[in-house]
């Protein structure tokens, strides 16, 4: 009997304290912005050209 009332204490003790860093989370601003994420999947990503990559790719002229 003694060990259920351990197991019950420690239970407690384990929600309170997921409840405890999940308050802090949220204090903190971890779930402010939840739509954006999402949505980042569906955006184009802009594509800038660069000489240096053009220029690396270029193969040397044999004699």
């Amino acid at each position: 009997m003694t060990i259920l009332f351990f197991l019950m204490a420690m239970s407690a003790v384990v929600a309170l304290g997921f409840l405890y860093l999940f308050i802090r989370a949220v204090r903190s601003g971890q779930f402010d912005d939840d739509t954006t994420p999402a949505m980042r999947i569906l955006l184009d990503d802009d594509v800038v050209p660069s000489d240096a990559s053009a220029s690396d790719t270029k193969t040397k002229e044999e004699p």
